[in-house]
């Protein structure tokens, strides 16, 4: 396959080193994918620049509206106050255990489910997949929802944050469909060794299963680090709002609600830098994890998404 480098050059190497001649129309396409990918990706990595710039200059640059690309007057006062902001803190302490804790029970939930659908021998196995298929598309409603976590008790509750959402069918789909692609012959042989199908799961299939396994635990992840909605709806204590509500309120509120009680902070930072810097640092971790889960990527969501 052809690397994005080769192509945006105009020729790839074959075999022993070969060039392959491209016609005028090809080079053209290519330089015209080239092109529209490089703005493409301007075009969301600019605004990110632009945040990085606003944090780190000076009030007087933000609020005359300098600032574009680079810091002007550059001083790190605001990541600073923002990293000895109680509230800050504790969202992200909330946001963190809320990622860990979610993930593992939204995997360990939803490979529990997949793995006996994925098996033909179930009975109902059809039926039962359509049940969760028409979850896909109709849901009981926010009222309802709101009512039955009211009468479990888990409003102003940690568990409300990650409970609902620890089985997403389409997470739950990928993973049976991987099941399926792996060779029947593995649990066959285990079996007449003795193997039960809880220890065929732990000791065979998993440890098979790590692409898709790491890339479903980056959607959690990703899913329960950027969610706000649940938390507004659910919690109204200040001690369990994760970092994506601290943000949320922090971008609607005015300078003086989050400025009163540092004079220091208000006299040399704007509500703009402040939103910026706390963006940024409510990025960098979720930024931090996908490195790591990278390589298991495109191979997870490919052969687990696609039946063969």
């Amino acid at each position: 396959m052809r690397s994005a480098a080769n192509i945006c050059s105009g020729a790839s190497g074959e075999g022993g080193g070969a060039t392959v001649k491209q016609t005028v129309s090809e080079k053209l396409f290519n330089v015209f994918n080239c092109t529209f990918f490089v703005l493409l990706g301007l075009t969301t990595l600019l605004p990110f620049i632009n945040l990085i710039a606003k944090s780190f200059s000076s009030e007087s640059a933000v609020i005359s509206g300098k600032v574009n690309l680079l810091p002007i007057g550059f001083q790190t006062g605001t990541y600073l106050y923002v990293l000895q902001n109680d509230m800050f803190l504790n969202a992200l302490k909330t946001s963190v255990i809320l990622a860990i804790v979610g993930t593992a029970v939204g995997l360990f939930v939803t490979t529990l489910t997949a793995y006996p659908l994925s098996r033909i021998q179930l009975r109902g196995r059809k039926w039962i997949l359509l049940l969760f298929i028409f979850t896909m598309l109709f849901s009981g409603g926010l009222i309802p929802t709101y009512l039955l976590m009211q009468a479990l008790g888990l409003i102003n509750e940690l568990p409300v944050l990650f409970l609902p959402a620890a089985i997403n069918v389409f997470n739950m789909l990928i993973i049976k469909n991987y099941f399926e692609e792996l060779p029947d012959g593995l649990e066959e042989s285990a079996k007449l060794d003795g193997a039960s199908n809880v220890r065929i799961l732990f000791s065979i299939v998993l440890p098979l299963s790590l692409p898709v396994l790491a890339t479903i635990a980056l959607f959690f992840a990703v899913a329960f680090w950027n969610d706000y909605f649940t938390a507004m709806i659910y919690i109204t204590d200040q001690e369990l709002k994760p970092l994506q509500l601290f943000l949320k309120e922090l971008l609607v509120a005015s300078s003086g609600e989050f400025l009163k009680d540092n004079v220091d902070a208000a006299l040399n930072t704007t509500p703009q830098s402040i939103q910026a810097a706390s963006i940024l640092l409510a990025t960098l971790p979720i930024l931090f994890v996908y490195p790591f889960l990278q390589k298991y990527f495109v191979k997870g969501v490919l052969v687990g998404s696609v039946k063969g």
